[in-house]
């Protein structure tokens, strides 16, 4: 992180770790227990809310979580349900965008918060576009990693394909680690370290030794025709307030260079940061991707 960063007087209140919990929700099938990581001093007035990308799990945000956290900031990390520690849905066809907001209604609740900064990456920034555009949104400011009001049918596909080839389970760890390595490439040049984190919180040992990975495949059925059609949420966008950061990798086939133009001249009052390293999306584990957001998210408010 910038040195500039490092310098600034850090609180002592429990920001050492996390601490976990879980609150319950609602589908059409049932109840769900929605599981979260939860960072910084539990009396802390700032609070972000971190959502990750459509097949990751809040244990992504750690080292950002950290560093808000050291900046005064209380901070939530859930995993959407399907993901992660987060119970599975009775019914695939739940995994929508509009169960995805009212869990995170609930852990919005959960918080006590009447303001909240937002961090979505991929489909966790495009639960914010759904919140953020509500009238007397809780949302504050929002960073949004390397996603769009405009989901292009190709991106859409390439996910698609993706989610349908997660395998049952892998023979060991060394495994696990070469495929999130393979499949999460556009990531960037990652350490050792990073993968190896990424690793252990995707994946649970069963009885019979082999690892399977933390999330439901039925998360994809709503992929099943994508090949067909894009993803729109420009009113969405343009009914936003609240200033907005807005990631991109350079080489992000999700948040096309058109697509971000686009997302500068309309909408919320924008920033762009393009992290030339990587495609979709920035991984914000490493200091010169983490240093950006946490500067924003904690500079004064323009007059």
């Amino acid at each position: 992180m910038p040195s500039d960063l490092m310098e600034r007087p850090r609180p002592a209140a429990d920001t050492s770790g996390p601490r976990f919990g879980s609150v319950r929700s609602l589908s059409k099938s049932g109840s769900h227990r929605i599981a979260y990581a939860e960072w910084g001093d539990p009396a802390a007035e700032k609070v972000a809310i971190c959502v990750h990308g459509l097949t990751r799990q809040g244990r992504d945000f750690d080292p950002l979580a950290l560093a808000l956290a050291q900046f005064g900031y209380r901070v939530f990390c859930p995993d959407l349900p399907g993901r992660g520690r987060s119970d599975w849905l009775a019914d695939p066809a739940d995994y929508d965008l509009q169960q995805y907001v009212l869990d995170m209604t609930m852990l919005l609740a959960r918080s006590r918060a009447t303001q909240v900064d937002w961090v979505g990456t991929s489909l966790g920034a495009l639960i914010g576009f759904q919140i953020a555009s509500m009238p007397k949104s809780p949302i504050r400011r929002m960073v949004v990693n390397d996603v769009g009001p405009f989901l292009p049918s190709k991106a859409l596909a390439r996910l698609g394909k993706y989610i349908g080839a997660v395998p049952k389970s892998l023979p060991n760890f060394h495994a696990a680690e070469a495929y999130f390595r393979e499949i999460l490439a556009p990531y960037g040049n990652l350490g050792d370290s990073e993968w190896f984190h990424l690793t252990t919180h995707s994946i649970d040992r069963g009885d019979d030794g082999r690892y399977r990975l933390l999330v439901d495949p039925g998360i994809g059925r709503a992929f099943k025709n994508v090949s067909y059609y894009s993803v729109s949420m420009w009113r969405q966008w343009d009914a936003m307030r609240c200033p907005t950061l807005i990631l991109r990798g350079l080489h992000s086939d999700l948040l096309t260079a058109e697509i971000a133009r686009d997302m500068l001249r309309r909408g919320p009052p924008t920033k762009l940061i393009e992290f030339p390293e990587c495609g979709h999306a920035p991984s914000l584990l490493n200091r010169r991707q983490i240093g950006p957001v946490v500067r924003w998210l904690t500079e004064a408010d323009p007059a």
